[in-house]
């Protein structure tokens, strides 16, 4: 899987001089593998009406708004300019041409693992298989100080972004290791996988084991039978891996969802079979607070009876209680007893990831954001009941009550959501240390600044009075 030493730096360009037409375009081929297994279009492509790799995808982080760049071969706007080497240092060590340095919204901190061999062949797909766009980019990023001082992502890469090409573990098969690089070096699964420090790097500690994503919350999925997806089959991942969906596990939304209908979905069957392998040989971690997986709580309930024909037919703001409002935007999809549709492209409630876990953030971010996605040529779609929902925005109190409703009768009834859980998804997530500590760090500089300068005159006068009465 790796190339010798130098083979960046010496023979991209004598193969691109060299190579027949058929042998570059089986490395171009190889190329478009290595980027769908990257996930490049999810973060890269505007969905819907952005053209493909041309950048300006919002990327909503606690520190403010990330806007992706343009990776298309255009000589104006995008990396029509860049030497091998150039793309190399900054897919693997977040450097642009320029010198600057990239935020790890790019998870070049994952990339970094990517062998000379993928990145050969990756380079060439961007250079030769991808279509430039010359559009100039209707947003740029822009974060507050002092997030905005770039350079500052030296110290960071220096804690966190230090891994080296992968190489293959002797004593695992090589299915474990080809599962080991699909997670890691491409899929760059810890970045959303893995919680987060202070500083918001990867605690290593705690590798798979979930974290927030802005509103929503990766799962754990280490080999834990109780907390992580010890207890899925390996078919079943693959499964979730091509579709998005297992029956009477989980279902992809949020992030997961894009990386499922952009990257996931069109892998070969012997890299997805791999990643399951490798999952389930990660050391488990547990959470103390979970007693049974999250798919095993619940059961089918309807209150449709005793609901139907309580108000008249021409009743305004007649849906008042958990049930009521279940009722009225639940049921017609997820049916009155919550177990889904027939073919489950509507999931059942009950058995269900999102409503067994003590974390309530992915069964609130689904009623405000939606889920969408689309695999196989199949799409699956709930709109969502947010500020900018088609259907009908809900208030946090509807939300707070719908949320709970699920809980009580298909999930874990010990979960409650509240007002401010509710707010807190709205506004984007928790917020870091590090983004509570942003609005202080100017002022602290200043007073600091003022500090030593209040210090310096003050021992400069101190000597000259120490002269003056020597004198």
């Amino acid at each position: 899987m790796t190339f010798a030493a130098g083979f960046l730096g010496v023979c991209s360009s004598a193969l691109a001089q060299s190579a027949t037409p058929n042998e570059m375009q089986t490395l171009i081929d190889r190329g478009k593998i290595v980027a769908t297994g990257a996930d490049c279009m999810a973060c890269h492509t505007v969905p819907h009406k952005g053209k493909p790799f041309a950048g300006g995808y919002p990327i909503v982080s606690p520190l403010g708004t990330i806007y992706s760049t343009n990776i298309t071969p255009s000589k104006t706007q995008g990396i029509g300019t860049y030497t091998e080497e150039d793309f190399s240092k900054a897919v693997r060590k977040g450097i642009r041409k320029d010198g600057g340095h990239l935020y790890p919204a790019m998870p070049y901190d994952a990339y970094a693992e990517m062998t000379d061999s993928d990145v050969h062949a990756l380079y060439a797909y961007f250079m030769k298989g991808v279509a430039p766009v010359d559009d100039k980019p209707a947003d740029l990023t822009s974060l507050p100080f002092p997030f905005n001082m770039r350079f500052s992502m030296a110290f960071w890469n220096m804690l966190y972004a230090n891994k080296e090409p992968f190489k293959p573990d002797p004593s695992k098969s090589d299915e474990l290791n080809r599962g080991a690089y699909v997670a890691g070096a491409l899929g760059h699964c810890a970045s959303c996988h893995t919680p987060r420090g202070p500083l918001m790097g990867e605690d290593s500690s705690g590798n798979l084991a979930g974290g927030p994503v802005g509103p929503w919350h990766a799962p754990n999925i280490t080999s834990d039978p109780i907390s992580g997806i010890g207890d899925w089959s390996n078919d079943e991942l693959v499964q979730y891996f091509r579709t998005g969906h297992a029956d009477g596990k989980n279902q992809a939304a949020g992030g997961m969802a894009e990386a499922v209908q952009n990257s996931l979905q069109y892998l070969p069957d012997t890299d997805l079979k791999a990643l399951a392998a490798y999952l389930k040989s990660v050391p488990p971690i547990r959470d103390p607070a979970d007693n049974q997986p999250a798919h095993g709580y619940g059961t089918p309930h309807s209150d449709e009876a005793s609901i139907r024909g309580a108000s008249p037919f021409n009743a305004h703001d007649s849906l008042k209680t958990g049930a009521d409002l279940y009722a009225g935007y639940c049921a017609s999809c997820h049916q009155p007893n919550g177990a889904g549709s027939e073919n489950q492209a509507y999931p059942s409630l009950f058995h269900n990831t999102a409503t067994g876990a003590n974390q309530t953030a992915n069964l609130i971010s689904t009623i405000l954001y939606g889920v969408e996605r689309e695999t196989g040529g199949n799409e699956v779609l709930m709109p969502a009941f947010g500020k900018q929902s088609f259907v009908q925005a809900l208030t946090d109190q509807q939300i707070v009550d719908i949320s709970n409703y699920v809980l009580e009768h298909y999930g874990i009834s010990d979960a409650q959501v509240t007002l401010k859980d509710v707010a807190v998804a709205r506004a984007g997530g928790p917020i870091p240390l590090l983004a509570k500590a942003q609005p202080f760090v100017l002022p602290v500089i200043v007073i600091s600044i003022l500090l030593v300068i209040t210090a310096t005159i003050f021992l400069i006068l101190s000597k000259r009075r120490k002269t003056a009465a020597a004198g």
